[in-house]
């Protein structure tokens, strides 16, 4: 799927070594077979790393080799806003991101990354397959990008080293990593926290180094990235369900015949289900084990954080497009 000029071409030359070492890869393929390129932050077990490779498997297994998957997991070509770009300029082929770092190119995503718009995640993976995965994927088609999937990211929730968080107040001057996402940012402001956006490689080392107060995530996230060992305060404000997305190139995607194109998108489709299972699983697992090694987990003033989170949620409802899409993310909670 690469060339080295293709490569160069993209200015990202300092992933050249690993990418081009895949490349070689492809003298072993079958004729005109394809080796495709995915990365993810992740590290190798995680849930959406699982369901990838997964995807690779089948691909390879129906085409007899000749679609293949080379996956590069924990953050190897770099961080999620580096990924996006490198798959719509075709310097990689599938990506999987957080969709609040597809907020302000691709607006429908949005919707899923709102305060309190979702209720658990059983509602959010009703939302998903009741056609509002399918309405939010279709959103790509404009910028370079086709949508694959959408996989659960779990109900992100704040965790610090300071104390336990039980109403908005005691937010109030704790600096916090968050994804680069306007909603995020507006939100840690609006419940009276300093917002600091940073990379997810970056935040252990952050609050190590007492650049920052704490973070908010899911909690297979808190494990797998070992941000436990440095905040001991797990706080359920589960204020956001925000999703993560399965792309791939739109110049990868037209490549493909219409044959394989039909596969990939099945098959990807049908790796949410694998994923899911992965995640249910790992994060039973995940969450012994911060629990075993210390971690105070506290409920939090549910009807406080909402109130507190209300006029974020009111003010992109003014938007007609988001208004449409919540109402219908409503309508299955």
């Amino acid at each position: 799927m690469f060339t080295r000029r293709k490569f160069l071409a993209t200015g990202v030359g300092a992933l050249s070594v690993p990418l081009l070492a895949a490349c070689s890869k492809e003298a072993a393929l079958p004729a005109g077979g394809q080796l495709l390129t995915a990365t993810d932050v992740h590290v190798a077990d995680y849930p959406t790393v699982t369901a990838v490779k997964w995807i690779g498997q089948q691909l390879e297994e129906k085409t007899g080799g000749r679609l293949r998957l080379r996956q590069y997991h924990s953050g190897q070509l770099g961080r999620e806003s580096e990924a996006i770009d490198m798959a719509r300029f075709g310097a990689i082929d599938i990506t999987r991101v957080y969709s609040g770092a597809l907020n302000n190119a691709f607006p429908l995503t949005q919707a899923l990354c709102l305060p309190y718009v979702f209720e658990s995640v059983e509602h959010m993976r009703r939302a998903m397959d009741g056609g509002v995965a399918e309405q939010v994927l279709r959103g790509f088609e404009t910028r370079d990008l086709v949508g694959l999937a959408i996989y659960d990211s779990g109900a992100r929730c704040f965790y610090n080293t300071k104390h336990p968080i039980v109403e908005p107040k005691d937010l109030h001057g704790l600096k916090l990593r968050v994804a680069n996402s306007d909603i995020f940012i507006q939100l840690m402001r609006l419940l009276g926290a300093n917002p600091t956006p940073m990379s997810l490689g970056d935040t252990f080392s952050g609050m190590e180094t007492h650049m920052i107060d704490g973070a908010e995530n899911n909690l297979r996230s808190f494990h797998s990235s070992r941000h436990f060992e440095a905040a001991r305060y797990w706080s359920q404000s589960d204020h956001s369900y925000a999703p993560d997305v399965l792309l791939i190139s739109r110049r990868t995607f037209e490549s493909l015949s219409p044959a394989d194109r039909q596969l990939l998108v099945e098959t990807a489709r049908a790796s949410v289900q694998v994923m899911r299972e992965q995640w249910d699983a790992s994060e039973s697992v995940a969450r012994k084990a911060v629990t075993d090694f210390g971690i105070q987990f506290n409920e939090v003033d549910m009807p406080a954080f909402r109130k507190a989170a209300d006029p974020l949620l009111q003010q992109y409802l003014q938007r007609p497009e988001i208004a449409a899409l919540t109402r219908r993310i409503r309508d299955f909670a």
